[in-house]
């Protein structure tokens, strides 16, 4: 067989199960090659969409997916997608076709690429090393939760090569902690202590909530686990700037905040605002590298989420009652007070949210665009556990959400997809409606419609600046999914969300998008937003 086809059969043997590109010349021998070695490949209709269904798809069933592009072009095309993934630490293989005469048009410095968004560079060099190459390129990346790019150059694709291809699949190794003790010292002597779960906690739920019962800790995660601690009565939700009232003043009366598996970052502490005068704080994450990297701490564990708190459960001794000491009253937003802006032309969109809660079936897997209009859909729509929200936002960039649904979607196939837009991501990411439907995902795609970019206007309105830029005459962005094959209604009130119940109530034949017409309002978190920046 020839290097393209060995590489490709080679992936999908090292575990790669589930590819997604757009074909082009130089990776069609690749993409067919590991659809040959046993992956499903699905086209989207632009490499950046393609990037964000491989990073959503291998967030969300905790496997290794593909990204398949062209050479050059095919690859900046998928860049955005990519720095999302990097940024993210999501364990994800781009397979890239390339050039290595610089004359050629589609040259660029791939390499170069990977390392300016943080994603690791790899190629494959000879025909000899072929197949052990491509293993390492998979083995990197869940072995180190990174994202690779495989650069593969067309002369050698097209050798010939006699290595056989074996299934060894790589596996992360559990971090055994490098001291537990003084964790369980502090955990004993804290009054008042906080769990903050993030990304590293996810499929630990059990054992967090057994060593949070143990100290008397209250339960909250960062916005990328949201639903971890579903139903459970000590759950504050999400901690940082998406926090209700309640959950915001419970964080910020803690003695001590231990983030398992956290960055404890700007956004999900509120640039150290919910950590308190005095408060004690505790990170423990399986890589070194990121502890202390966002904020000072107290301690610093360097181990896995479950082991550290396993052998915390077994060194603790007697419960205590700590934080539990008192009902935590209502720490959801749905339940704070506001006054209603919906008129008849605009729905307020915290009551579409609220609306749209009551409506959908609890099994749903959540996907959030960002913008000015995303902290309502986070904040107000439930999921049902920590695979029932996928969060692409380490690189704040619009237009993410639909592909990111996709890929949940299929990761999670049994549930409901929900992809939440604001009008700009969505015109944006239009064309892979059409990979919606051709897939035939009975998603529901809702449209927080202002007809702008919402935090632009918001953050430079009150300075009195001119928003021509940033605003745009309405569309009909129904009219545009119908086009795609969409069932669409256009939702203005919420007696219009009856089109909703109907195609909930029905066979789902076709997804369903929902142009909402909301009120234009700044969003809680917007100001926090842009402290960020």
């Amino acid at each position: 067989m020839n290097v393209a086809d060995a590489v490709g059969r080679a992936l999908a043997a090292a575990g790669v199960r589930q590819v997604f590109g757009v074909v082009g010349s130089g990776n069609f021998h690749l993409t067919n090659a590991m659809v040959a070695g046993g992956a499903r490949f699905v086209a989207a209709r632009h490499e950046g969409g393609a990037a964000t269904m491989a990073d959503a798809y291998s967030r969300m069933s905790g496997t290794v997916a593909a990204l398949t592009v062209h050479q050059g072009c095919g690859l900046t095309n998928a860049m955005t997608g990519i720095a999302e993934a990097a940024k993210s630490r999501t364990p994800m293989v781009v397979v890239a076709a390339e050039v290595l005469e610089p004359r050629s048009n589609f040259y660029v410095d791939q390499e170069a690429l990977a390392r300016a968004v943080g994603a690791v560079p790899a190629r494959i060099t000879s025909a000899e090393t072929a197949v052990e190459e491509a293993r390492a390129a998979v083995a990197t990346a869940v072995e180190e939760r990174r994202t690779v790019l495989l650069n593969v150059p067309l002369p050698v694709q097209a050798l010939e090569t006699s290595t056989a291809v074996d299934e060894r699949l790589p596996k992360r190794a559990a971090v055994v902690p490098d001291d537990h003790a003084a964790l369980v010292e502090l955990l004993r002597r804290a009054e008042r202590p906080v769990f903050v779960a993030g990304r590293g906690s996810r499929g630990q739920r059990q054992v967090l909530e057994a060593l949070a019962e143990r100290c008397g800790a209250l339960l909250a995660t960062s916005a990328v686990a949201h639903g971890l601690f579903h139903g459970n009565p000590w759950s504050l939700g999400i901690s940082g700037g998406f926090a209700s009232p309640r959950t915001a003043e419970l964080i910020r009366a803690a003695d001590l905040i231990v983030g398992w598996g956290c960055a404890l970052n700007m956004w999900t502490m509120r640039h150290g605002q919910l950590i308190g005068p005095g408060a004690t704080v505790v990170q423990v994450d399986d890589d070194a590298s990121a502890l202390g990297a966002h904020r000072e701490i107290d301690l610093g564990i360097t181990g896995d989420v479950g082991l550290t708190a396993t052998l915390a459960i077994d060194a603790f001794g007697e419960q205590h009652t700590g934080y539990r000491t008192a009902e935590l009253g209502s720490v959801r937003w749905r339940d704070v007070e506001y006054d209603d802006t919906s008129t008849a032309e605009r729905i307020d969109p915290r009551t579409l949210s609220i609306a749209l809660d009551d409506l959908l079936p609890a099994e749903r897997v959540l996907a959030v665009d960002s913008g000015n209009f995303m902290g309502y859909p986070s904040a107000y729509l439930d999921v049902p556990d920590e695979n029932g929200m996928c969060f692409t936002q380490a690189f704040q960039s619009i237009g993410l959400g639909l592909s990111t649904a996709i890929g949940a979607a299929l990761a999670q196939p049994d549930r409901l997809p929900v992809a939440a837009l604001g009008d700009g991501g969505a015109l944006m990411s239009a064309a892979e409606l059409d990979t919606v439907r051709r897939l035939g995902l009975p998603m529901l795609v809702v449209v927080y419609n202002d007809d702008a970019y919402g935090a632009e206007v918001h953050h430079f309105a009150p300075g009195g600046h001119a928003l021509d830029t940033v605003t745009f005459p309405p569309t009909d962005v129904a009219a545009i999914a119908r086009g795609y094959g969409f069932e669409a209604a256009t939702v203005r009130t919420v007696g219009d969300l009856a089109a909703v119940k109907d195609w909930l109530n029905g066979p789902r034949s076709a997804p369903m998008l929902v142009d909402a017409k909301v009120a234009d309002q700044p969003s809680w978190w917007l100001e926090e937003a842009f402290r960020g920046h």
